[in-house]
């Protein structure tokens, strides 16, 4: 189908609060916001080509995958430039392609929506076995599902798709009753600096609050797009999301929106956007005012905040998002993430399976080094989690 209005959004979000977790990007407001506000749409090089399945006789939807043709590899924190260049060095074509994901979202979840039941493997095969199909109909290059669940990437693995694995620093609440609680979990050093972080923040007037959705103005997002404008303007990177998309977000997921604002004199100077799921508070976009620094602000607004409302809610975890070695000495520790391929041309699916090769080595040479380092936690509780 081509845009999510095609399906409703009961159908949809049947699917996604059957799944283990209730992941917020995943559900048809986040993705109905994407395509509406213009950021995910052809013109900016992502077409929507979400996938359904559907009994025969009822009609009931069982499956779904979000995708998109996509006619670049922009936004999706899985990078294949290197494949698309050996692609043209062959004279062959790499774009379009397929990309079965979330826009803009390094986020772990369901890329493949199964109803459970008795009947969920063979539904998710024949998902799986529908875009391959999609694929070789619309003769593209090749298909990617970016940051499924592990679960998910092992089925498609046992299908013939070429496996990738990265690595993310996410936070794990261990039954922590207070911030307090958790720093008291930290090797000294590491406490005493994540306190003096935080103390910085006040001696430079900075007062940080957190604001649900629904109670964020529009002026205010209007401030937050500014802010995202500037962080992408000093990364010298492109804005995917428009101005409208944060009005949508705000007005149609506001429970599950929660923005992180700094103020200094009465004025907004900085904000990082987060949304929550059942199990996990996902950080997202951050900025300040002009691309302005403040000593120790985006520590402040985007890991601690987060985790002190993961704490309050009793969520397992926070997802701070993509990169970021810095973050291990303040609590998060590494996970692997995942991603399968889908390459039909046998020259290319051989190219790719010794880049994947030659990669995999080198992240395990990242995880032993970073296991070396050690964890910042009194005891070494660093380990692995193979996603969900």
């Amino acid at each position: 189908i081509r845009s999510i209005d095609q399906v409703t959004a009961a159908e949809w979000d049947g699917l996604v609060a059957a799944q283990c977790e209730v992941n917020p990007f995943l559900k048809w407001a986040f993705l109905h916001a994407l395509e509406a506000s213009k950021s995910a749409v052809p013109e900016e090089g992502w077409g929507p080509h979400h996938v359904t399945v559907r009994d025969a006789g009822s009609g009931q939807l069982l499956g779904a995958a979000p995708m998109y043709l996509k006619g670049h590899s922009y936004g999706e924190y899985v990078f294949d430039s290197s494949w698309a260049n050996y692609s043209h060095m062959m004279g062959k074509r790499y774009y379009p392609k397929l990309q079965v994901c979330v826009p803009f979202t390094p986020v772990t979840g369901n890329r493949l929506l199964v109803q459970p039941g008795p009947l969920a493997p063979t539904v998710l095969k024949a998902l799986a076995q529908t875009l391959v199909s999609i694929t070789d109909e619309l003769r593209v290059s090749s298909l990617h599902v970016t940051f499924p669940t592990g679960e998910e990437w092992a089925a498609l693995g046992a299908l013939g798709f070429q496996q990738r694995r990265g690595i993310q620093y996410h936070w794990e609440n261990r039954g922590y009753s207070s911030f307090e609680d958790f720093l008291a979990d930290l090797k000294q050093s590491k406490r005493k600096s994540i306190r003096q972080e935080r103390k910085s923040i006040a001696k430079q007037g900075l007062a940080v609050r957190r604001v649900a959705g629904s109670e964020v103005t529009a002026a205010q997002w209007d401030t937050f797009h500014s802010f995202y404008q500037a962080t992408v303007d000093k990364k010298w990177g492109s804005a995917y999301l428009t101005r409208e998309f944060w009005h949508m977000l705000g007005s149609e997921m506001g429970d599950e929106v929660m923005l992180v604002v700094a103020e200094q004199e009465g004025q907004t100077v900085a904000a990082a956007l987060n949304l929550v799921g059942s199990a996990c508070v996902y950080g997202r976009n951050w900025g300040s005012i002009g691309g302005r620094e403040f000593k120790n602000l985006h520590f402040e607004v985007c890991y601690y905040q987060a985790i002190e409302e993961a704490i309050a809610r009793g969520l397992p975890r926070v997802e701070a998002g993509a990169q970021g070695e810095h973050k291990l000495q303040r609590g998060y520790l590494p996970n692997f993430t995942h991603s399968a391929h889908y390459l039909p041309d046998p020259t290319m699916r051989a190219a790719v399976g010794k880049f994947l090769a030659r990669e995999e080595a080198q992240l395990q040479y990242t995880w032993q080094a970073l296991t070396l380092e050690g964890s910042p936690f009194k005891q070494d509780k660093a380990r692995v989690r193979d996603g969900r």
